[in-house]
């Protein structure tokens, strides 16, 4: 009897063919499930990569809450296209620190991923305003209530201790200074060496054109100016990580 007439028996015989089938599955699960959990981590570190400043982080909040990844993604594909038109493609390890990511699910506006340091902070100030004296044919609804809005944070340090209860590595010390950090981002005249060091590459300075208040058009615009500037990508090449 050849192989192709066992295999007939098998196909004929259903309850042979779903215990084969399930055998198959099983074994096929356990070779690509069983490593995972010898791992600690499957998202590759890349360098430049940190947790959200509390200011940052806030903003990050605010862009949930106003439902901005319903029409903006954050998530380049690997296809020319998109590479030619927002910059180098998403890396795992960009989303790493986000609970929820923001990858989106459509696009009625851009990618905002690389966003940040493409524009200043009064165009984006100008753009959440007024969408359309600076992006005629955009159909986004005006934020201007963020700039007259004060940015209030309960528990600021809290904010950061649940984030790192699911696994970003928040120190005691940045939440000590949670609260300190979050208005000095905003205070060009404050003293920014301990924030600095502890979240490097931070955007400081007044963001929402007005120095005297906190409010949330800070927040969403410091947010908004960090996107995809964490990463050295000149040290990247497209086909083969490193160079």
């Amino acid at each position: 009897m050849s192989i192709l007439d066992k295999h007939g028996i098998v196909e004929r015989n259903a309850t042979l063919l779903l215990v084969g089938s399930l055998a198959v599955v099983s074994i096929g699960g356990i070779v690509e499930i069983a490593p995972l959990f010898y791992l600690e981590n499957t998202i590759e570190k890349v360098e430049g990569m940190r947790p959200y400043s509390p200011l940052e982080l806030a903003g990050r909040n605010i862009y949930i809450r106003e439902g901005c990844y319903v029409c903006h993604s954050q998530m380049i594909r690997p296809f020319r296209d998109e590479v030619e038109r927002y910059g180098h493609y998403s890396l795992a390890a960009e989303s790493m620190y986000d609970h929820p990511f923001q990858w989106g699910s459509k696009r009625t506006g851009p990618d905002l991923a690389r966003v940040g340091d493409r524009y200043s902070n009064e165009w984006h100030v100008q753009h959440l305003t007024a969408p359309r004296s600076v992006v005629p044919e955009s159909v986004m609804p005006s934020y201007a209530f963020l700039k007259t809005t004060p940015l209030q944070v309960t528990n600021v340090a809290m904010e950061l201790k649940a984030n790192r209860t699911v696994g970003v590595p928040y120190s005691d010390e940045m939440l000590q200074y949670a609260e300190a950090d979050m208005k000095a981002q905003a205070d060009p005249n404050a003293d920014t060496t301990g924030l600095e060091a502890r979240y490097p590459k931070a955007k400081i300075g007044d963001f929402d054109g007005d120095p005297t208040k906190l409010t949330e058009m800070d927040a969403l615009v410091a947010y908004l100016q960090m996107l995809g500037t964490l990463v050295d990508f000149s040290t990247y090449d497209d086909a083969a990580g490193y160079r």
